[in-house]
């Protein structure tokens, strides 16, 4: 874990300024305090690296869910498991299962700067879009941890992913996709009955409708994988523990491609 070794071991010369760093050093507890302030006042720290992405994405991720988890005015059982279920599919270690609960715990309280935070991210990001649609897809799925969307929990979305950069009709078909995924694994979890179902979700998942040509099809599962390929994620910052969630993630596209080409046909 490179950037958690460097984060633990004081080496904060790739740590983060701004709202980001505020919140990960209260996370982290009183005793980084000293060696995170004079980094966070450090107006020179520009470049990107591969372990600062890494740590925005983790303070980001966590803190959000946070946030999201309580926007419908409560935080639900359902929305405290699913980061629970998160952390367990990153393997976290007990100090890093504390730090992702402190950040939680810090998103749901009512000066949480939302707004900031996600300008932060967006930067630290440097346009890379994949990496931040699998933020937002982590978002998505917190606000469906109890089966449903509330209106403040979709009002919440759209903020967020206006935020950093994602138009309401791109947002609106990723929303529908990760919907889909969510109930297509569902359905295959059980053993897959209601094939009908299952199928309508199918297409849901590759982002297209039964009236796509084979090509079109075949397009659509490039595309997804492309931008859902675990080692690619890594690549533009996504946090190494995060990788189980990637390949869970390419593994539901997959099999909703198998059947989509099964059902017609094709090779």
């Amino acid at each position: 874990m490179n950037w958690w070794g460097k984060l633990i071991g004081g080496a904060f010369g790739f740590m983060l300024g701004g709202p980001l760093g505020a919140l990960l050093g209260a996370a982290l507890g009183h005793n980084f305090d000293k060696g995170l302030t004079g980094v966070m006042q450090d107006p020179g720290m520009g470049q990107a690296t591969a372990e600062r992405i890494q740590t925005a994405f983790f303070t980001a991720t966590f803190s959000v869910m946070g946030y999201i988890a309580k926007a419908d005015g409560r935080v639900s059982q359902s929305e405290i498991n699913l980061a629970r279920d998160v952390m367990r599919q990153m393997q976290l270690r007990d100090e890093q299962v504390k730090a992702a609960m402190n950040l939680f715990n810090e998103g749901k309280q009512p000066d949480f700067p939302l707004a900031d935070v996600l300008t932060q991210f967006r930067r630290e990001c440097h346009r890379r879009t994949n990496l931040i649609q699998m933020f937002l897809e982590i978002q998505i799925a917190t606000a469906m941890a109890d089966g449903r969307i509330d209106p403040g929990e979709h009002q919440v979305l759209y903020e967020i992913a206006e935020a950093l950069g994602f138009p309401r009709r791109v947002f609106e078909q990723l929303l529908q996709m990760v919907q889909a995924q969510q109930h297509y694994a569902g359905a295959g979890a059980g053993g897959g009955a209601k094939p009908a179902a299952s199928m309508a979700d199918a297409y849901a998942v590759l982002g297209i409708n039964k009236t796509a040509t084979d090509a079109e099809v075949k397009k659509a599962y490039r595309r997804l994988m492309n931008q859902h390929h675990p080692d690619k994620l890594v690549a533009k910052g996504l946090p190494e523990e995060m990788i189980e969630i990637a390949k869970t993630k390419t593994q539901e596209i997959r099999a909703a491609y198998d059947q989509v080409k099964q059902s017609r046909g094709m090779k």
